[in-house]
């Protein structure tokens, strides 16, 4: 079961310019990869702490570090996915009824 109801991914994926990444990126790094050095790039302040439970995916996690964003990405990235542009919830209620007991 996705962690997305279909509304939710409706209004995620229609968010302005948020169809492609930066230039190549998409060529040398993982979807994942790209969020951690997103993450990183916020400022010394924030912590990217990414579970995994295989070690490919944690040399991959670490590779993070070498991609960097220019200015100009970072700034692209910012207005594609403002602050407050994701929706929904992120579980369903019945979900957060478990967690929450």
């Amino acid at each position: 079961m996705t962690r997305q109801r279909q509304p939710t991914r409706s209004a995620s994926i229609s968010w302005p310019g948020a169809s492609e990444p930066t230039g190549t990126r998409r060529e040398i790094a993982t979807a994942a990869q790209l969020a951690l050095a997103w993450v990183l790039a916020q400022g010394e302040d924030v912590t990217p702490i990414p579970g995994t439970k295989r070690r490919s995916y944690l040399e991959e996690n670490v590779a993070a570090l070498a991609v960097q964003f220019t200015g100009a990405e970072l700034a692209e990235i910012a207005t594609a996915l403002p602050p407050g542009a994701a929706s929904g919830p992120r579980y369903p209620e019945l979900s957060m009824k478990a967690i929450n007991g």
